[in-house]
């Protein structure tokens, strides 16, 4: 068995998955980072995350196959015979900003949408639990959004799925003891993926606002987002079934 904890950030090829994956590995932790298509950014990532103390290691899985999900625990039981925290990272949309267009949107595009935002992380748990019991400290953080609390964000399905992962927080928390579980729920995060969804000009815009009128000031970063996710992690042994803003203030004015 390691004697370094270990943990598992699903969509850890970029942004905050990449960064969480960091900070854990610059803080003694093992990592296995998961992603469904980029695997070489994975392993890149990896790579200049691995220590010579630490390990992290990209393996290619789909959240919403729950094979995958089977088969990425058992990596990491096969490599390190534990399992202390798992992040549910892994997010998909598809950018409908205008939540009037309901024609933006079919039945598709909410099943692929849940089958990766809210499946994803109950196959995850599911495949995970009998494992982290046996933790001294076990934690689940999904990553979720403002836009579950809100109801705004890149479309009414992605919306509407963080507010489904936001409620299945709650129930594993108050069923999974001595499981931690909590979801942090991020405002704008500064980076390519919501640049390439928003537009250049938009996302310009957006970034601008959001740093001229919340009270800090401030947008978020990958990093900002993973340090919050380690002291959740690492530091709140007594807090489970909570939802953590983290925005900047940006929803004391929605």
């Amino acid at each position: 068995m390691s004697d370094n904890p270990v943990a598992i950030v699903t969509g850890g090829s970029r942004g905050v998955g990449a960064a969480t994956a960091k900070i854990l590995s610059e803080n003694g932790w093992n990592v296995i980072i998961t992603c469904s298509s980029s695997i070489e950014d994975a392993k890149l990532v990896a790579a200049n995350c691995s220590k010579k103390a630490t390990e992290v290691f990209a393996f290619q899985a789909d959240v919403a196959n729950e094979q995958d999900c089977i088969a990425t625990i058992d990596k990491a039981i096969e490599k390190w015979k534990r399992i202390d925290a798992l992040v549910n990272n892994a997010g998909t949309t598809k950018f409908v900003w205008d939540h009037s267009d309901l024609n933006g949107l079919d039945a598709k595009d909410f099943q692929k949408i849940y089958g990766v935002n809210v499946i994803g992380p109950f196959q995850m748990v599911k495949a995970a639990k009998d494992h982290l019991q046996k933790s001294n400290n076990p934690c689940i953080v999904n990553v979720s959004s403002i836009a579950g609390i809100k109801g705004i964000g890149s479309s009414i399905a992605y919306a509407a799925s963080k507010g489904a992962l936001n409620t299945m927080t709650l129930s594993m928390a108050r069923n999974l003891g001595p499981i931690r579980v909590n979801a942090i729920c991020p405002g704008f995060i500064e980076g390519e993926w919501l640049e390439k969804g928003m537009g250049a000009e938009m996302y310009e815009a957006v970034k601008s606002q959001v740093q001229t009128t919340t009270p800090l000031k401030k947008t978020c970063s990958p990093e900002s987002i993973g340090e919050v996710i380690f002291n959740l992690i690492e530091s709140s042994e007594l807090m489970t079934g909570q939802l953590v803003t983290v925005d900047g203030g940006a929803s004391l004015n929605l």
